[in-house]
């Protein structure tokens, strides 16, 4: 092999050493359905169990359970088009169950994804802390509340420098 293309393949080859970091978010991933089972039984105990729940208890349990849902669905985002991305093709063209944003993803668009995923699962957890605000402090909603307007702000902010990088390769390339 030609010595000036050994370290260009080399480091193109260090893609895979992300692999077993998708490998690790699966497991996690798995501990997720673990976690979401156990709320699910806490759930229902708490339904049929002697002690009644209130609606506000099952509220938060629900919350709970869409959370646990969001996050695996952020994971599932990451694993698929992290690897997709910067690893390797999933070669699903054919496969009927392929994710629709799989055809069109790339770095910009995932981290557009991902924001907003962020978003929506912050969001459930401020609706929780609304929902069981009597419990916590002022100072917490407060910062839950600045946390999550930072997100938003970040996420607008991701979206508009990806439209502006959009344009100009769109510009550069109606140039050439």
């Amino acid at each position: 092999m030609n010595p000036t293309k050994l370290l260009p393949s080399f480091i193109f080859a260090s893609r895979w050493i992300q692999a077993p970091l998708y490998i690790g978010l699966i497991i996690a991933q798995a501990v997720y359905v673990w976690l979401f089972m156990i709320e699910l039984g806490h759930l229902v105990h708490g339904i049929f169990g002697e002690q009644k729940m209130t609606e506000a208890d099952i509220m938060l349990i629900v919350l709970g359970l869409i959370d646990v849902v969001m996050i695996a669905n952020l994971l599932i985002m990451v694993i698929v088009g992290g690897y997709e991305t910067f690893v390797s093709r999933l070669h699903l063209d054919e496969h009927p169950d392929q994710p629709e944003w799989l055809n069109h993803v790339n770095a910009g668009v995932l981290k557009i994804k991902l924001s907003t995923a962020i978003i929506g699962i912050s969001s459930i957890h401020l609706l929780k802390s609304f929902i069981n605000a009597g419990n916590l402090a002022e100072h917490t909603l407060l910062w839950q509340v600045v946390i999550h307007v930072v997100f938003i702000v970040s996420a607008l902010a991701m979206a508009m420098v990806d439209k502006l990088m959009t344009q100009t390769l769109i510009l550069q390339h109606n140039n050439h």
